[in-house]
């Protein structure tokens, strides 16, 4: 089994609306925040924002020792019980957001026909300094036999975000070959993520109880504003154990 120093995060917003897309930006702060505390780099491949600063989805690139080994149990639909920022009348609202692990293997690269991609440059969107939307750097590649679409908007350098998204192709590319055909890639991510109901759950953070909840191991974990924040070394070492 060839080194896997880099995962590919994808999260996506699930059943609850906007509760959901922040939920979605939770998920990927405590992910960055952890990466960061484990001495792991993390950058955003790609983003899609929604009206209230939330993610719809969000793929990042975190790399560095054993970051496979400490996140692969992260696959799943993640639920969340809590008053929403956006309730006026206090009401508990439930939402899900879904979180699949992709490794980057290194060594033994997916066969990608150069003239199987479909190449296509645009200018990164959103807020930031001036080089953004002047040069068209943000990339987007069509695998053409599997129909599957990447995008990169993460770096200033057209060859950069090209690469990366190559990287994260292969990654998808890669976890559908494991089970020996690219058109079961859409099997295989349902599997990893459900179908984003609310009753398919992997883990469910209760705010009000100050408790989250791993269903798989059937363990509780407090003080939950700290996980949030980055602090997940009891959860992982639990999955470890």
């Amino acid at each position: 089994m060839p080194d896997i120093k880099s995962i590919i995060l994808e999260i996506r917003a699930g059943a609850g609306g906007n509760e959901a897309t922040l939920f979605a930006a939770d998920l990927a702060n405590m992910y960055s925040r952890f990466a960061a505390k484990q001495g792991w780099s993390a950058v955003i491949l790609d983003e899609s924002r929604s009206d209230l600063g939330g993610y719809k989805e969000v793929f990042l690139e975190i790399s560095g020792e054993g970051v496979y080994d400490k996140l692969k149990q992260e696959s799943g639909v993640h639920r969340v019980q809590r008053v929403p920022a956006t309730e006026k009348s206090g009401r508990v609202h439930t939402s899900t957001a879904s979180v699949a692990v992709l490794p980057v293997r290194t060594g033994e690269k997916t066969d990608i026909k150069p003239q199987d991609l479909e190449i296509a440059f645009t200018r990164s969107g959103g807020a930031g300094g001036q080089n953004v939307n002047k040069v068209e750097t943000a990339v987007r590649i069509t695998h053409k036999p599997t129909g599957l679409t990447v995008k990169c908007t993460s770096e200033r350098s057209q060859q950069r975000n090209r690469e990366k998204a190559l990287a994260l192709l292969s990654a998808k590319l890669e976890s559908g070959q494991a089970s020996q055909a690219q058109s079961q890639l859409a099997d295989e991510r349902r599997q990893q993520i459900g179908t984003q109901d609310r009753s398919e759950k992997i883990r469910t953070y209760n705010f009000l109880q100050d408790r989250i909840t791993d269903h798989r191991i059937g363990k509780s974990f407090h003080n939950i504003e700290k996980i949030m924040e980055g602090d997940m070394d009891k959860i992982v070492k639990s999955f470890q154990e």
